[in-house]
């Protein structure tokens, strides 16, 4: 049920690969929890992780991932690379592929960069987000952190509040929960809230408090400053008064609701540190944990199809 050749994001995925995918991930939850973590989904292939853009969190989890599949993991220095030297990214495909890897994880400042090596590369690839494109991985260890703590992915009513315009993480969220059919919020100032956002199937609010009446999730996103090339805000402080989440605002949403971040978060500005620590309604750490299992799910299913497509030309060849 999961057919892709490459992960470059959440808008070609079916539901029934979205739910494949996430069914997969959490027996590797349970894999993981063990004292021995080991597997040998990837056993004999190559992984590459190309980070054009320092990632510690999102690079880590990829690496652990594939080395607990048994994979040789390989990590390349983008930032004194050839790449830095004036090299194209055609020019990098085709080193690539004398390399002989079997999956290559991508991410780049870019958008449409992942895209372009996953034309050239003769492996399949992963994108650990691109510009301000998408992030799928982490849109789909969100799905599975949501449908652990509540049970379901449909029909939730989601919040999503912040930095809506320079986030790849909020465009694969709205994705794959609108493929679910869960209710959309984002809340953010205008300055933050992307152009033409409304028709995108969303309600959109400015007001915080109004936009959180209710949510059963609330996904609170970073500043991304370094995207930043103007005035957005007026001031942190000011920010944290008017879109920070704290105890007032969380009282709005659902009893039950849950809080999440994609990391790294700035306390005090998007969030409270108390909230953010509350065991009971913050599962922070718990996507963190659901990232190493989601990205074992998405090689591993990746490296099946890469097999059989090997497999079927060897056929093609012999006869």
């Amino acid at each position: 049920m999961f057919r892709a050749r490459h992960l470059l994001g959440i808008e070609p995925l079916h539901p029934t690969e979205i739910t494949t995918l996430l069914d997969l991930a959490e027996s590797y939850v349970d894999l993981n929890r063990r004292t021995v973590k080991h597997s040998d989904a990837l056993e004999g292939m190559t992984q590459i992780n190309m980070f054009f853009e320092n990632s510690t969190r999102t690079q880590s989890s990829f690496e652990l991932a594939g080395k607990r599949l048994g994979a040789d993991v390989m990590n390349m220095s983008m930032q004194t690379s050839s790449v830095k030297k004036g090299e194209t990214l055609i020019d990098t495909a085709l080193t690539l592929n004398a390399m002989h890897p079997d999956l290559l994880v991508v991410r780049h400042s870019a958008s449409g960069a992942v895209d372009l090596l996953a034309q050239k590369v003769n492996c399949a690839v992963i994108n650990a987000g691109d510009g301000r494109h998408e992030h799928p991985t982490q849109a789909l260890l969100d799905a599975l952190t949501i449908r652990r703590a509540k049970g379901r992915l449909h029909r939730l009513t989601v919040a999503i509040c912040g930095d809506i315009a320079h986030s790849r993480v909020a465009r694969s969220n709205l994705l794959l929960l609108g493929k679910m059919e869960s209710r959309l919020r984002l809340i953010g100032p205008a300055t933050l809230m992307p152009a033409g956002a409304r028709d995108w199937g969303c309600e959109v609010y400015e007001d915080m408090r109004e936009g959180l009446r209710g949510a059963d999730v609330v996904m609170m996103l970073r500043l991304q400053r370094e995207r930043m090339d103007g005035g957005f805000i007026p001031s942190e402080r000011e920010y944290y008064h008017r879109w920070g989440l704290d105890a007032e605002k969380l009282a709005l949403a659902a009893d039950d609701a849950i809080v999440m971040h994609p990391g790294p978060m700035n306390r005090g500005v998007e969030i409270d540190g108390t909230i953010a620590d509350d065991i009971n309604r913050s599962v922070i750490q718990d996507q963190v944990e659901m990232g190493v299992a989601v990205r074992m799910a998405a090689m591993d299913l990746l490296a099946r199809n890469l097999r059989a497509e090997r497999g079927s030309r060897a056929s093609e060849a012999l006869a």
